[in-house]
């Protein structure tokens, strides 16, 4: 799929998720297939004043590429400001978050409280396209609440900002996660918007609501979420329907410890024990979802403290499901 100047080799993409795409994360989505990997979203005034947390999210591993940085904020000319230490680190793509629903982004102006103020959001656009080197896109939701549905709108005013692909959630912020997801949204995106790629969002989760998704909307690409988390061969299911209809089941339970263990090593790695043990509490709870005793491995992964823990609660689940 062609974004700007640069060309994916597929067309199904990792969503950006804070606190879930972080670099070790991502590299094991591509390892999976996904055509392109989207960073946590970085707070533009976070790099604006130098923070050293916020820089450490747009660390990028050439395994990974291509990857795209996403940022976030609501002052136009701070945005602008920072894609030269954005492009520090040789993004393929930068992305400009208007769909988060979180409080503390949306209650100071950005994420999704930019849909609220259309015209800000263009000149965001337009001030970011002015000096980045690299395609700018845009990842928006369908609009504030049910009442204000405005992605269609918002969505052509970014097109005509410059901005090379929109993004969007078939999800108001009001809805936050909750069901169901408008597709007819996105496909009205997709109507307006003349000569940019729309990719959808939402409830994917395997080939079929992945082709459902291509079907009732016509986006040229799609975005998975929730849906690779502890799932990240995902993207070969997703790729494999896509194809040839077949829909290829998830790894036996020993290859998806196998595959847990290998990202959770990466992430201590990556972060260090005390961050990495504390982080792999959630990714490793996500790995076990659906296997025979899995709120009982749960209840141990909450506490866990060391990855020789992790590698006894995988040797009993694996033990469990071949019981």
């Amino acid at each position: 799929m062609k974004i700007g100047n640069f060309e994916t080799e597929n067309n199904v993409f990792l969503a950006p998720m804070a606190g879930v795409t972080d670099l070790p994360f991502r590299k094991i989505c591509r390892r999976y297939g996904a055509g392109l990997v989207y960073s946590e979203m970085v707070s533009a005034k976070g790099l604006y004043y130098n923070d050293k947390k916020t820089a450490d999210l747009m660390r990028i591993d050439d395994e990974e590429r291509p990857c795209a940085i996403q940022i976030f904020g609501s002052d136009a000319d701070i945005m602008a400001e920072v894609i030269p230490k954005v492009m520090a680190v040789k993004p393929e793509i930068i992305d400009i978050n208007m769909g988060c629903p979180a409080p503390k982004v949306a209650g100071n102006g950005g994420g999704s409280a930019l849909m609220k103020r259309p015209e800000l959001a263009a000149e965001i656009v337009a001030q970011c396209v002015k000096v980045s080197p690299v395609p700018i896109t845009v990842k928006m939701r369908a609009g504030w609440d049910a009442e204000n549905i405005n992605a269609p709108e918002l969505a052509v005013l970014c097109e005509q900002a410059g901005a090379a692909a929109i993004t969007v959630h078939g999800r108001t912020r009001k809805q936050m996660y909750a069901p169901p997801v408008d597709l007819d949204v996105i496909a009205e995106v997709k109507r307006r918007v003349k000569s940019i790629p729309v990719i959808g969002n939402g409830d994917i989760v395997g080939g079929k609501s992945a082709a459902d998704m291509f079907a009732k909307t016509g986006c040229d690409g799609i975005m998975v979420g929730r849906g690779a988390l502890g799932r990240p061969w995902v993207f070969t299911q997703i790729s494999e329907y896509l194809k040839s209809g077949t829909v290829l089941p998830d790894p036996p339970v020993d290859e998806r410890m196998d595959i847990m263990l290998r990202h959770i090593s990466a992430l201590i790695a990556n972060k260090g024990d005390y961050i990495g043990i504390r982080e792999a509490r959630k990714h490793s709870s996500w790995y076990i979802r659906d296997i025979h005793g899995a709120a009982a491995f749960r209840r141990e992964l909450g506490t866990l403290e060391s990855f020789e823990q992790l590698e006894a609660i995988a040797k009993k689940v694996v033990e469990s499901a071949a019981e």
